[in-house]
């Protein structure tokens, strides 16, 4: 596996994304713990989604238009719900909740989020076989398809870790909160929104 592949993959990972958001408001809703789960289940959805496109089954959502269109408004209808709970800190799933979010609800919320994103299948066609050698068979591109889903996972679980260390001392500040929490459900309305002007090609 080349050096070049891993950085890449890196990058885009690092990049701020539906999972991204779930994970940071996940831990500032319950810790390092919450975030943990969160990117858990973000991590789950990843890897469906590779065995999606390693099956060939992206190259059907690539062509039939009615199906990727149903699920990418799946996806925005949670994404615009997932705004408005934030923003009424609702079910737990920012700060200050009374009881600790069980895992496997958070694990759930984040595997929703990221199975209703058409366009995860498409990222893996379209980016694996770049550093795919010619000949390549399908355990090649599992191995890569697993290293992607791995870095995921390290990623979102850095990003938890980095909005854990500074939670309390946000935690202390209503201000801080309120606007932290209108952040967050603009983030997740933004992404609603780009999700809806994406097409299959």
């Amino acid at each position: 596996m080349s050096l070049d592949y891993l950085l890449t993959a890196l990058i885009v990972c690092l990049a701020p994304g539906i999972g991204v958001v779930y994970t940071l408001s996940a831990t500032m809703g319950g810790g390092f713990r919450a975030g943990f789960w969160a990117a858990t289940g973000c991590t789950i959805a990843t890897f469906l989604h590779m065995l999606v496109a390693l099956a060939g089954l992206a190259a059907i959502l690539h062509t039939s238009a009615v199906l990727f269109q149903a699920i990418k408004f799946a996806g925005v209808a949670y994404l615009v719900w997932m705004a408005w709970a934030v923003l009424k800190d609702r079910g737990g799933l920012f700060a200050k909740a009374r009881e600790p979010e069980p895992a496997p609800r958070l694990i759930r919320r984040g595997i929703l989020l990221n199975i209703l994103n058409p366009k995860l299948p498409l990222f893996f066609v379209a980016f694996i076989p770049q550093f795919t050698p010619a000949g390549s068979g399908a355990a090649r591109l599992a191995e890569l398809g697993l290293a992607f889903t791995a870095t995921t996972f390290l990623v979102f679980v850095g990003y938890a870790a980095l909005a854990a260390t500074g939670r309390q001392r946000l935690l202390a500040s209503e201000t801080m909160m309120r606007w932290l929490r209108r952040l967050f459900a603009a983030s997740f309305a933004g992404l609603g929104l780009k999700l809806a002007g994406e097409s299959a090609r």
